[in-house]
């Protein structure tokens, strides 16, 4: 422990801690109405979230009318509620608690893999339900996850510490070299790198036809490694209770143009976006450019 993480500026976050902490053993259904009852009251405040995801979608599916999108919005923010619970639950639930809550179809895609010998990259995006889609992989085997440090240093070390118990390597997301040296071991690494990316590498690539900065470098990743690049999703059902899809390989992946590997991969969240739109995590800036030319889709109309 750093003792910088006792100081007043994080009491707040042990606090939040502390209350996860005592929620977390109650029953799934009641945690699932909880959620979704706080998720709703924080929906009738106006917030830079609310705003940011209001927006996402209006420009993601300008197919639907405003009522459509607003009751998206509106089911959105419940789950997010429920996120906020299932997130104690996978930081301090047992495997097997884990593993009778949810299930996984496709792990015999992974078992395909072990048996050839190369490891296998589940390409994943950022829903609602990410805490407890990693969990749920982690409770059945040995799993590496990718993840992005937050701004929070408390919450980062925390969420660390858990995922250091709970996973076989919890890699930092600039920490390429020890992702590919886990492909190459044959491993599992969850990596989910569908959020807005500028740094070195990053591309404009199309989601729900906008181009948007975008970290291109799984199919670089995929040929350096030999690894088998698998789709997979997870989902909140209604009234509790979870189910995650691990998808057959790609097939003709990776190929010798990241950004159409990418446009690839975009199509297939698409489609999942499609399905279940209240899970996707709207609240995240996505569109955002390379450079000061691209359109500012999140000033004053939001």
């Amino acid at each position: 422990m750093k003792a910088r993480l006792l100081s007043p500026k994080y009491w707040p976050t042990w606090i939040g801690l502390g209350v996860l902490r005592v929620f977390e053993p109650l029953p799934l259904a009641f945690l699932y109405l909880l959620g979704r009852g706080f998720g709703a009251l924080v929906y009738r405040f106006p917030s830079s979230f609310k705003r940011t995801a209001r927006r996402n979608i209006e420009l993601c599916l300008p197919e639907l009318d405003d009522a459509a999108r607003e009751r998206i919005l509106a089911e959105h923010f419940r789950g997010l509620g429920v996120a906020l619970f299932e997130t104690a639950v996978s930081w301090w639930s047992s495997n097997e608690r884990i593993r009778h809550l949810t299930m996984v179809e496709g792990l015999e895609h992974l078992e395909a893999a072990r048996r050839s010998g190369r490891g296998a990259l589940l390409l994943s995006a950022h829903f609602n339900s990410i805490e407890i889609g990693c969990r749920a992989l982690a409770a059945r085997l040995p799993l590496n996850v990718m993840y992005r440090p937050t701004k929070n240093e408390l919450i980062g070390e925390f969420v660390h510490s858990r995922r250091a118990i709970q996973t076989k390597r919890a890699i930092p997301r600039d920490d390429v070299r020890t992702l590919i040296k886990a492909l190459k071991d044959g491993d599992v690494v969850w990596y989910a790198p569908d959020q807005s990316f500028r740094k070195k590498g990053a591309q404009l690539v199309t989601l729900f036809g906008i181009p948007a900065a975008t970290n291109t470098a799984t199919s670089r990743i995929a040929g350096m490694t030999n690894a088998l690049v698998m789709p997979y999703f997870f989902e909140r059902l209604p009234g509790g209770g979870y189910r995650g899809v691990i998808h057959p390989p790609l097939e003709d992946f990776p190929t010798d143009d990241p950004v159409a590997d990418t446009e690839r991969f975009n199509r297939i969240i698409e489609a999942e976006v499609r399905r279940m739109p209240d899970q996707y995590l709207w609240i995240h800036r996505r569109f955002k450019g390379l450079g000061p030319d691209y359109p500012d889709y999140y000033g004053k109309r939001t």
